[in-house]
């Protein structure tokens, strides 16, 4: 399982994955309203392109426990990431997609800060049932009871800063590759093989702009569901690769981690 977990947020199968490229700026020199506003003296000078935020600041930026009630925010360890080198997929043009799934940065960023954010339930705080408590019940309520002991979301959080459209591009391209591998593809993680069986689009309003999937995997036929989501403010991308261990383990559908997404909306502004 633990391969599997650090696949989804991570992919577990997480937090890696976006781009309806949009043109940005006005007509050319030579024609257009570009043109013409300068022949009447109202261009004015060009606006200097935007700068990215510099790993120190995203590290001001990003979630913490603090910002979130009955979560648990930390600093990933060398086991809860991929390197970008351990990823390889099998078309390429839906490498962003599974960079996003694997949280992994999405296109080149210039800096980016990462945290993992857990949440418990109620009965997963209370961890597994006794030896003495499983004796009690049913193999149908001991199975159950196990499995809610699990009810775990995790989450892996990115910030990722670009210098002037670089955001806006690279969330278009994610936005064009969740629609391009659609009905799935294959890629390989850390040497494990996966089959990515669908990318459905999900609708959610956050940021300057959007884009969320719930992913579907296959490792060794265990079936996965990963919730993925990137929006964009201003030069940042945040994104987030989430599962939840007993939503796995029952092969049910679960949430969008909304507290985690609107937590860092709110400090990114």
């Amino acid at each position: 399982m633990r391969t599997t977990v650090r696949r989804t947020v991570l992919t577990a199968s997480a937090v890696t994955l976006a781009l309806a490229v949009t043109a940005c700026g006005g007509g050319d020199q030579d024609g257009g309203d570009g043109g013409d506003a300068k022949a009447k003296g109202g261009g004015g000078p060009d606006k200097p392109a935007a700068k990215a935020l510099t790993a120190a600041e995203l590290e001001k930026l990003v979630v913490t426990t603090d910002d979130l009630e009955d979560h648990k925010v930390q600093k990933p360890g060398k086991d809860d990431v991929f390197e970008a080198e351990a990823l390889s997929v099998e078309r390429a043009e839906c490498e962003p997609v599974a960079r996003v799934l694997s949280a992994l940065p999405a296109g080149d960023p210039a800096a980016s800060a990462q945290r993992l954010v857990v949440q418990e339930s109620a009965a997963a705080k209370k961890g597994m049932p006794s030896m003495e408590e499983l004796a009690d019940m049913t193999e149908e309520e001991a199975k159950e009871a196990t499995i809610d002991s699990l009810d775990i979301t995790k989450t892996m959080t990115s910030l990722w800063s670009y210098d002037a459209d670089g955001a806006e591009r690279t969330l278009g391209t994610l936005r064009e590759a969740g629609e391009k591998c659609a009905g799935g593809f294959a890629m390989t993680i850390d040497g494990e093989k996966q089959q990515v069986t669908k990318v459905t689009e999900e609708k959610l309003a956050v940021g300057e702009d959007a884009v969320a999937w719930t992913v579907g995997t296959k490792t060794d036929d265990e079936p996965v569901e990963t919730k993925v989501v990137v929006f964009r403010q201003g030069t940042t991308l945040a994104g987030f690769s989430s599962f939840n261990i007993a939503a796995i383990s029952r092969g049910e559908a679960f949430e969008q981690p909304t507290a985690v997404i609107d937590a860092q909306a709110a400090k990114l502004g």
